[in-house]
């Protein structure tokens, strides 16, 4: 099967080994990097987690968000424009946001770190764009060159500072006058970030999004409706959010697979941000974001049932995240086996084809990544080794191919 989806599939992030994470951990503490041998630790750590997926027979590798110590990575802080945040006022925030609620919850007292707003006009330079070609570089390095377009790189979505910020808070008034002025611009550096990967050789990225399932949680559409600081509706948000993204991938070679994640949180200890089935946004997001993969969060009821999948184009993927990354115990591979006949049978039924001709539109994956920050989460290496295998043992018994 290619190019990607692949019937066994993972989000992203896989767990950081200890040596790692102190390694980090002494950067932090004021070490120089050399210091810490955090270079070398971290090309080590990354062949040994390429290593793990390709012997677990997955194809499409990543680094496991090593070099990250948050999901979103440093993308939006290489790219000319930006201002880094310390310590934000509320103020500035939407306090209704899915993730920003769980920072503000009482006795907590922290605001979102690692945010940036735009300061000045978005700018991107080669020069300064550099952790993600870092991420590339060192997976194809321990891959084989006729494996390279395999490799799989997990990118923010362009929406996501946009959406913790109230209206107009994402950009100073010097920089934009509105939020079509941003778009506009965010756009171009996204566009010339996927194609600076293109020519290293990147073929396969997978956008994180949880802020498109926040659409589907109703305490998030109502606190929207309530700021009368909004301007338009929160459908006409998620309108200008596709649009965004169409824009962004509008000029993607042909030959380079994208791909949309949705999931309501994967914060330390396991924790959820947000629950709502994806019935409400099911149309526009597959039917007008022009990705061609979607690796749908479906691991409990907060995602609501497979019933959306009834309005999934022919010419478009689903991954489905039946497999927990949150907790523990092992999931009975009947019954998972059971659910992804489920989801072919929705998808059979809205275009009118059998089961065997949906499958072919579906593939199988964990519901998220197993580390989307450094460290905190619930599962052993152990735990993880068992789910992935779980995740490859599922579709060789259901398609028989890769």
């Amino acid at each position: 099967m290619a190019p990607p989806p692949f019937r066994a599939e993972h989000v992203g992030s896989l767990l950081r080994p200890q040596d790692l994470l102190d390694a980090r951990n002494a950067v932090d503490g004021g070490k120089t990097p050399d210091e810490a041998g955090l270079p070398a630790t971290e090309k080590r750590a990354v062949a040994d987690v390429v290593a793990l997926q390709r012997g677990l027979g997955f194809r499409a590798v990543t680094d496991g968000e090593y070099t990250r110590t948050r999901f979103w990575g440093l993308t939006w802080d290489e790219f000319e424009g930006t201002i880094r945040l310390q310590d934000a006022d509320a103020s500035m925030f939407r306090l209704y946001h899915p993730d920003v609620v769980s920072l503000i919850e009482k006795d907590r007292k922290v605001m979102p770190g690692d945010s940036v707003i735009a300061g000045g006009k978005l700018r991107h330079d080669p020069a300064k764009s550099v952790s993600n070609v870092h991420e590339l570089r060192l997976v194809q390095s321990v891959t084989p060159r006729e494996n390279w377009g395999d490799i799989k790189m997990t990118m923010i979505t362009p929406a996501w500072f946009h959406m913790r910020y109230k209206q107009g808070r994402a950009y100073t008034p010097e920089a934009y006058a509105n939020d079509a002025e941003y778009f506009k611009d965010v756009a171009k550096v996204y566009a010339a970030e996927l194609d600076h990967l293109y020519k290293a050789g990147l073929r396969n990225v997978q956008f994180d999004d949880p802020g498109l399932a926040y659409f589907c949680s109703e305490k998030f559409r109502k606190g929207w409706e309530e700021d009368k600081d909004n301007i338009g509706t929160v459908d006409e948000l998620l309108d200008a959010y596709i649009q965004l993204y169409n824009d962004c991938i509008a000029g993607c070679p042909s030959d380079m697979h994208i791909g949309v994640h949705l999931c309501r949180g994967n914060f330390i200890g396991g924790r959820h941000f947000a629950e709502g089935a994806y019935d409400i946004i099911a149309k526009k997001l597959f039917q007008n974001l022009n990705a061609t993969t979607f690796y749908l969060e479906y691991d409990t009821e907060r995602a609501g049932g497979f019933e959306p999948l009834s309005v999934l184009p022919r010419d478009k993927y689903v991954v489905v995240g039946i497999i927990s990354t949150k907790l523990r115990a092992l999931e009975d591979k009947e019954e998972m086996k059971r659910r992804v006949y489920q989801a072919a049978d929705f998808i059979a039924q809205g275009r009118g084809e059998s089961r065997e001709e949906a499958l072919k539109s579906v593939c199988v994956s964990p519901q998220c990544g197993f580390s989307t920050h450094s460290e905190g989460y619930p599962l052993s290496l152990e735990d993880e080794k068992k789910k992935l295998a779980l995740v490859r043992e599922i579709a060789d018994e259901i398609w028989g191919e890769p």
